[in-house]
Formats: structure tokens, C-alpha cells, sequence
């Protein structure tokens, strides 16, 4: 059994949010064999700035989808996108 690594692309609902308390919050949120393999900050515009967390997911989990959902449900997060996606 392989692994996924995916670059996830998380947009704060502001600029306002504390992001190190983001980050915490979306490492807590991991679904179980899903671990957090480092966090890049990208400046979009106006004081926002996105997290870009590459989550390592087992290949037979179903691809990324749920780590994508349980992003999702973390207060104060605006969207999720997956941005590149490969094995390892």
C-alpha cells in the first residue's frame, strides 16, 4: 500500500484570522491515518493569506476527500481546494 501526498490550498473566511491557530485547528481536524507533512503560507491579496498544508493520506483511503471534508468543517475556513496530488 503507497501513499498520497496532496498540496491543499485552504482559504481563511478573512484576513482577521489568527492563522497559527488555524493551523492547529486543521491538524486536529485529520481524519485517522491522515498526517500533516508541513504548512506553506501564500499571500493572495490584501492581507489575506492562504494555508497550504501538504496532508499525507494512505492510497486506499479514498484519495484526499476526506481530509478535504473535515478542512471544511473548521471554523473559519472559507474554501478548500486541492492543489497538486501524487503518490510517494
Amino acid at each position: 500500500m503507497g501513499k498520497v501526498a496532496a498540496k491543499i490550498k485552504v482559504m481563511p473566511e478573512s484576513p482577521d484570522i489568527d492563522l497559527d491557530d488555524l493551523q492547529e485547528r486543521l491538524e486536529a481536524s485529520l481524519p485517522e491515518g491522515a498526517k500533516i507533512n508541513g504548512f506553506e503560507r501564500d499571500e493572495v491579496a490584501f492581507g489575506l493569506v492562504a494555508l497550504l498544508p501538504t496532508v499525507i493520506v494512505p492510497d486506499d483511503a479514498g484519495g484526499t476527500e476526506a481530509a478535504e471534508e473535515s478542512f471544511s468543517g473548521v471554523d473559519g475556513v472559507e474554501s478548500v481546494s486541492v492543489e497538486n496530488v501524487g503518490r510517494i
